[in-house]
Parts: C-alpha cells; sequence; structure tokens
C-alpha cells in the first residue's frame, strides 16, 4: 500500500524577517513573506505601530497585516536597544523597513551599514519617494502618492474635482512589488551568497499601475482626462449601464466585440452607425454610445444581462457593494478568505490570504495579529538572553510586554 506523499514545505521556510514597519507597505511586505512560510519579527516602538492609534482604520490595517508575526516592543533610542536589534537582524534574512525618511540610517540601521556586517542580508527600504528625489526626505503616504502620480487627475467626473481611488491602491500595490523584489533576491542569494538593497517608492509603484496611460502620453503628449466611469481612450470600457434592478460594467471596445455587443442586445445596425464605426468614433461619441446600449440593457434584469453578454463573449462585471459582493456565489468560493486563529485570549477573525494559490503547498493556519510586544520575551530568549537580562531590560525601560490579549 502506498502512503500518501507528505506535502511539501512552504517555500519560504527557514528565512527569517525582521520588520520595522508602520501602517501598510512595511507590515504588509513582511506578513507576504510570512503567508509563504518565513518566520517574522515585527520590531515596535514603545509607542506600536502607528496604526495602533488610528481609530477602527488603523485597527483594520493591523489585522490586516500584521497576521502571523511575532512583536517586541524595543526602544531604539537607548544604545541596549539598538543592540538587541542589530542583534535580531544578525540572524535574519531579510529586513523590511518603511519607517520616516532617514530614521533607519540615523539608528545604525541602514542598508549600508548592515550589509556591511551582514552581506548575505537583503535589506528592503520603502519609502514615499525615490532615493534620489528632491522630496526624498518628505513623509510618503497613498494618498500623496496617487496625488503625484497624476492618478487623481484622471480619477473622478468630467469637469469634477480629481478624486482618490476608493481603496489604498498604491500602498497594496507596493506590498506585491516589494515582496517581488525580496523573493528574486533570495532567489539570487541562493545561488551566489550576495544579498542586496532592494528601495521601493510609493511614487514609482504609482506610475507603474498607469502604465497604459503614461505610455500614450509619453509618445503622444495628450493630456489624459477624468471621464468618470468610462476609461478615457476606449468605449465601451468599463463604461456602466443601469439594468431593470442594478448596474453593470461593460468592456466592448476592441472591432470585434463592439460587433458582438451590438448583435447581442439586438441592434446589428449600430456597428455601421457613422458615430461608432471605430473605438476613437466611439470615444468622441460616448454619450450617444451609451444612449442607444442603455436603452436595451435597462429592459434586462442584472442576471439576465451576464447571462446574455457572457453567452456572447463580452466582458461584463456587476457593480456590487461590499456586502453584495460579500454574498456572492463567486467571493464565497475564492479561497482567499481565511478564518485567522484565536491569539492568547483574543478572537479570531475573518481575513485575506495571498490573492494566489500554491496548488501542491497548502496553505499554513495562521494567528491573529499581535498585541503590542507581545513576544518581547520570547523574542529576547530566542536571541540569547537570560532571564536576568530580560529583567533587567524591562527595569531600563528598553523593552516593554503587553498581555496576549491585551487590546491593539
Amino acid at each position: 500500500m502506498n502512503e500518501r506523499a507528505a506535502p511539501p514545505p512552504p517555500p519560504l521556510q527557514g528565512i527569517r524577517v525582521i520588520e520595522l514597519g508602520n501602517y501598510i507597505a512595511g507590515p504588509g511586505t513582511a506578513m507576504t513573506l510570512g503567508d509563504l512560510g518565513a518566520e517574522v519579527v515585527k520590531i515596535e516602538s514603545m509607542e506600536g505601530d502607528m496604526a495602533r492609534h488610528t481609530g477602527h482604520f488603523g485597527h483594520a490595517m493591523l489585522r490586516a497585516y500584521n497576521r502571523s508575526k511575532k512583536s517586541i516592543a524595543l526602544d531604539l533610542r537607548q544604545p541596549r536597544g539598538k543592540e538587541i536589534a542589530r542583534r535580531l537582524i544578525a540572524g535574519a534574512d531579510v529586513l523590511v523597513q518603511n519607517l520616516r525618511p532617514g530614521a533607519a540610517e540615523a539608528l545604525g540601521l541602514g542598508a549600508e551599514a548592515l550589509r556591511a556586517q551582514h552581506p548575505g542580508l537583503v535589506h528592503v527600504s520603502i519609502a514615499g519617494f525615490p532615493a534620489e528625489a528632491p522630496s526624498r526626505d518628505r513623509p510618503g503616504y497613498d494618498i500623496a502618492a496617487q496625488a503625484e502620480s497624476g492618478m487623481m487627475s484622471v480619477t473622478g467626473e468630467p469637469g469634477g474635482l480629481p478624486q482618490k481611488v476608493g481603496a489604498t491602491i498604491i500602498d497594496a500595490a507596493t506590498v506585491q512589488v516589494a515582496a517581488q523584489a525580496t523573493l528574486a533576491a533570495l532567489f539570487r542569494r541562493e545561488r551566489t551568497g550576495l544579498g542586496e538593497t532592494i528601495r521601493v517608492s510609493l511614487l514609482e509603484v504609482a506610475l507603474n499601475l498607469q502604465l497604459p496611460n503614461w505610455s500614450d502620453y509619453l509618445v503622444r503628449g495628450v493630456e489624459p482626462t477624468r471621464s468618470g466611469d468610462g476609461q478615457p481612450m476606449n468605449a465601451p470600457a468599463a463604461d456602466i449601464f443601469r439594468t431593470r434592478d442594478g448596474m453593470v460594467v461593460v468592456s466592448a471596445y476592441v472591432q470585434s466585440h463592439w460587433v458582438r455587443l451590438c448583435e447581442a442586445i439586438g441592434c446589428p445596425e449600430l456597428a455601421a452607425d457613422a458615430r461608432f464605426l471605430t473605438n476613437e468614433l466611439r470615444v468622441a461619441n460616448r454619450p450617444a454610445m451609451k444612449e442607444v446600449v442603455s436603452a436595451r440593457l435597462s429592459h434586462c434584469s442584472t442576471q439576465e444581462c451576464v447571462a446574455l453578454l457572457t453567452r456572447n463573449n463580452i466582458v461584463v462585471g456587476v457593480v456590487r457593494s461590499y456586502s453584495e459582493a460579500l454574498a456572492g456565489e463567486d467571493f464565497r468560493s475564492s479561497r482567499m478568505v481565511i478564518d485567522v486563529a484565536p491569539n492568547g485570549e483574543r478572537p479570531g477573525y475573518p481575513s485575506f490570504g495571498l490573492p494566489y494559490e500554491l496548488c501542491d503547498t497548502p496553505r499554513r493556519p495562521t494567528q491573529a495579529a499581535p498585541a503590542h510586544g507581545a513576544h518581547t520575551e520570547e523574542v529576547l530568549r530566542g536571541a540569547g538572553f537570560g532571564e536576568e537580562e530580560i529583567a533587567a531590560l524591562h527595569a531600563e525601560g528598553v523593552v516593554k510586554a503587553e498581555p496576549a490579549g491585551a487590546p491593539r
């Protein structure tokens, strides 16, 4: 009888990550590596991750981006605190930091200083602006990157004010970009033994997210404008159409798709209409195009519309609220949704895992985001500190620990 083979270990098993992070970009990068099997130790200031002090949304950030980490509360302003941090980093493979610009260097924890001592270290720094930019010393938040990259200028209704995207999209994308760069650096280190210094800026990520817009602007010099629900250069593309009981977005700007759409809604003659013969003409005559398509789709229910367009291989999406998305079968069948295991006395909660599957590698159990300093003494013991040393560090105010179930 053949025994079933044991599943392979997670890809980053045995990798140790130290995080000096606040809010989303740094913590999220470290957590992504943790989801892939790395051990993650979060070094927090004596005040803690700044998200701990920003109400409900801050607590949501903590839950979302700090699963399965160990938290040590450490006063990096004191020499002993810096010494402990360097000792922890000496045993690590990766350091991820998104402290305010220049802070890591001032603490002696910049890439140049640390990699001189540990050439194999992968040092990841996340900032608002590129390292050589005039604005490099400015604090960087998602919203500043949206504004300064041009993203807000193309978001919103025509003639209205620029708008931000309705989620922290730059921070979230930066997490994936920084994790990708880290994985590449770790792969090279396996072959060469060499570490890497990685710099990621929110501004550059925001620019990259708009690559088609910027590619067109750099070549033609035509400033993109706000177009509300439609894409500025394509039609119909992301255009909203009302159904009998809701709304859908439709994408059919490729000429063959437009012809199929016209046939599907029972108006094949629209494909030959002089106003709509090409994508450029449909963009120029978008209101008229939307009016004629809406006149047909508005008689269908949302589900009828989805079924009709899907049968004809037309891209269509239902515009859903969060509650509607949560109730949808596609959402409920997603393996992204995970149950976060309780941590001490704190109840668990639902969250999202990685936005992809490693089909041969089972998902690891995941723990709730830690309380501030919940693992201080455990981490210190693991680094070789004795009980008397730990007691002295507490007495000197170098470290602090909160019970596992303490409020965040």
